[in-house]
């Protein structure tokens, strides 16, 4: 790292530490005592420092700062800081506490990816490590007694001072959340809710919730103000009390209201309608954890198994276990710049993963654009170390804006403003969504609480580019279910106007037209669409297919969850036909009868996965029918022509005798025959159509998802993935996952029916 001493009077040391620079391209090393080239790397490290003094109460006599460690492996590198236990310890040069590691990268920390903390920790034989980055910071303790590359997250680091024991005690008490854990603890405290206030379940989740939000937004505040300890807890709601706030957690609860008014999640009059003990009670068992991180999703995944385990049919109901968004929208392939909506979107799962994928994508985009641009500036011999540094910071700081979420138009805030949308009819579940979308990171000003058929706000037709959805099945729609004037009404009109503009204007005037009809019938839902064919009412998940693909724009994509009588039942044949009319079937995985079980749920269900026509596809498509429709008219045409001029010869022949009864059997024998004839010939087109649109569709059967009847983690065979504690991962004898097969079979589709015409074969052999 380049570094330049001064003459100069060194910065005074300030009570509480802050970063010092001299205007000159330089930042300052409390610990070297000397004024450093200020590179984005040199600001990460000198940035990190005052937190390890402000808030961790360490002094900089304990720290050292760029201390070079040797050992097997290490060469000449360097620990951004060593920190000891005492100034004492540091002078006698005994066993540090800790080893920290900074990078100036934003990507979120995986303990793979800063194994270099992990050995220098090894080689001095540091307990604890801290990697540090632009986006977070984590916490680990070196298992010892493993391996290198065995590190066990942790919530903190022990403070200045702390004994032995007080060190043993923080580390157990500053949990990461491992989701089995808490979940199970997010029961517990439903459970004291029902039991002290005597709630129902849904009223019960309801304070649960609000208590939750609330520790989220205060712990984020508190670290964003830099306070010694940013955790919501009973001491701290005590300490409240002192200054005279009578009842804290309600200060807290409608300084949340205020902070998210425009976002209708709270009523104006809401409060925590909890005993103040009752409310104490849950703090206290919700204290051990920090819940200001938002880089893990872990949070949400706890949250929706308590979602799934706590309520199964009541509110169960809305959770589509972790193992099965995940592979869907995997399979999907979300990129930065889709548009994605859930029309029923529930605690929405699917919409927090895909914005928890693409801002990873953003993130590491903008980290390799960095370092592709730094490693050409390194290799600029003609520029001098401060040319270098003052072009590494504008590249770096130009780079950064691209990822400030508060900033509009920049990356990150059209992720999470124009490329988000969901409705859910169930308040409870759309209030939910929202909540758990800003504790992930925000998106959430696209969820509405709304009947997922109609269009509202920024979710209309043509508009999205991916469509995930596990919509309500086994319902129907009734034909008093019809689209009231108010439902459309919205006081951010102009707004959305201004936003999405004429396709707006048009897509909330069908709306409007279909609900101005005089004849309340022709107000019923159902009628907006074209599958439930004239009737009034129709099953939801056939709406809800028609509704997907209306939603999305020509090539879009759609993952969904449908009950296997759609793919095989013969009275729904005509609800495939209009999918094959529309879109290209591009998989359909079918599910163990057991996976939705733990939600309330019992019927079998598969995942279709389709991609609608392009305008071009679309035509190419309609002309190849019409085709096919004309060869097939052609080819009986001689048939039906005589058999036509014959019946219609009798019916003459009898109308001439007035034989009334010949007339009238010779009529429906023509009426009849030119309606068997009408589905001969539409099914021999098809077929005919079938045979030369033809394209490779893949399937597979899983007998092991992730999750069992009991609603308890499984052997997965969908997606490869770790999702925290209990993941067991592919069944014995798997050796690759759904999706792996899915990749190899559109890399090479002919490779696997090659493969199937053998087995045929041999099958046929014996």
């Amino acid at each position: 790292m380049a570094r330049q001493k001064t003459t100069s009077t060194n910065p005074e040391t300030p009570t509480l530490l802050e970063p010092q620079r001299d205007g000159k391209g330089r930042i300052y090393s409390y610990c070297r005592e000397m004024w450093l080239i200020e590179t984005p790397e040199e600001r990460v490290r000198q940035e990190f420092l005052p937190i390890l003094v402000n808030e961790y109460g360490y002094s900089l006599k304990q720290i050292a700062e760029e201390i070079e460690l040797t050992g097997r492996g290490s060469g000449h590198a360097r620990a951004d800081f060593v920190i000891w236990r005492t100034p004492e310890d540091r002078a006698e040069q005994k066993t540090p506490l800790i080893i920290v590691e900074c990078k100036s990268d934003n990507v979120t920390i995986r303990a793979e990816d800063y194994h270099q903390g992990d050995n220098y920790a090894r080689i001095a034989h540091a307990p604890f490590v801290v990697t540090h980055n632009s986006s977070e910071t984590k916490y680990w303790r070196v298992v010892s007694e493993k391996m290198p590359g065995h590190l066990q997250e942790i919530g903190g680091i022990p403070k200045a001072g702390d004994s032995d024991k007080e060190i043993e005690k923080a580390v157990s008490q500053l949990k990461v959340f491992k989701e089995n854990e808490f979940a199970s603890l997010l029961h517990k405290c439903h459970n004291i809710i029902r039991n002290r206030e005597k709630k129902d379940p849904a009223a019960a989740f309801d304070e649960i919730a609000k208590i939750l939000f609330v520790k989220v937004w205060t712990e984020r505040r508190m670290r964003e103000q830099r306070q010694p300890n940013n955790l919501l807890t009973v001491a701290e709601l005590d300490n409240l009390k002192k200054r005279a706030i009578a009842d804290p957690m309600h200060t807290y609860f409608e300084q949340v209201k205020e902070a998210f008014r425009n976002d209708h999640i709270f009523a104006s009059d809401e409060r925590i309608n909890l005993r103040p003990e009752t409310t104490y009670a849950i703090v206290k068992e919700l204290e051990v954890y920090n819940l200001s991180d938002t880089s893990e999703d872990i949070k949400g995944i706890a949250f929706e198994r308590f979602l799934g385990r706590t309520f199964r049919g009541e509110i169960g109901q809305f959770f589509t276990p972790r193992t099965i968004v995940e592979f869907m929208i995997r399979m999907i392939e979300p990129r930065e710049g889709d548009i994605i909506c859930d029309p029923a979107s529930g605690s929405g799962g699917f919409l927090i993963r895909f914005f928890e994928i693409v801002r990873e994508q953003i993130l590491a985009d903008v980290d390799s654009r960095y370092a592709e641009f730094k490693a050409g500036v390194d290799a600029d011999t003609s520029l001098s170390e401060e040319k270098k540094a003052a072009k590494l910071r504008q590249e770096y700081e130009r780079l950064q804006h691209e990822l400030r979420p508060d900033v509009e138009g920049s990356r990150l805030w059209k992720l999470a403003n124009r490329c988000i949308y969901g409705t859910d009819a169930n308040d409870r579940m759309a209030r939910t969504s929202k909540m758990n979308m800003i504790m992930h990171g925000d998106g959430h000003g696209g969820v509405h609480h709304h009947d997922g058929f109609i269009n509202v706000n920024g979710i209309f037709e043509g508009r999205f580019s991916v469509i995930l959805t596990n919509p309500p099945f086994g319902a129907t729609v009734e034909a008093s279910d019809y689209v009231p004037p108010p439902q459309l009404s919205s006081d951010a009109e102009q707004h959305y106007l201004a936003t999405y503009g004429e396709p707006y204007r048009e897509a909330l005037k069908r709306v409007r037209d279909h609900a101005a009809q005089i004849d309340p019938k022709d107000r019923a839902i159902a009628k907006m669409f074209e599958l439930p064919r004239g009737n009034s009412s129709a099953k939801t998940e056939i709406l809800f297919i028609e509704r997907c693909l209306d939603l999305l724009q020509p090539g879009g994509r759609l993952g969904i969850v449908l009950p296997e009588g759609i793919f095989n039942n013969p009275s729904l044949a005509y609800v495939r036909e209009f999918c094959e009319d529309r879109a290209c079937i591009l998989a359909v995985v079918s599910l163990p009868p057991e996976t939705f079980v733990a939600s309330g749920a019992s019927v079998k269900t598969s995942l279709l996965f389709m991609q609608k026509f392009t305008e071009e596809e679309k035509s190419d498509y309609d002309e190849q029918l019409m085709k096919a429709q004309l060869e097939i008219e052609q080819k009986h045409a001689p048939r039906v022509r005589e058999v036509r001029e014959r019946l219609e010869t009798e019916i003459a022949e009898a109308k001439t005798a007035r034989d009334g009864e010949r007339r009238k059997r010779a009529q429906a024998e023509l009426a009849a025959f030119e309606k068997a004839e009408k589905l001969r010939q539409q099914k021999e087109s098809r077929a005919l159509h079938k045979e030369r649109w033809d394209y490779p569709i893949f399937l597979y059967e899983a007998d092991h998802v992730g999750i069992t009847a009991t609603g308890e983690d499984d052997w997965d065979e969908l997606y490869r993935y770790s999702a925290g504690d209990g993941h067991k991962g592919l069944p014995p004898g798997v050796e690759s996952t759904a999706f792996e097969i899915h990749q190899q079979f559109k890399a090479d589709p002919h490779a696997f029916f090659a493969d199937a015409e053998e087995v045929a074969q041999a099958e046929a052999a014996r």
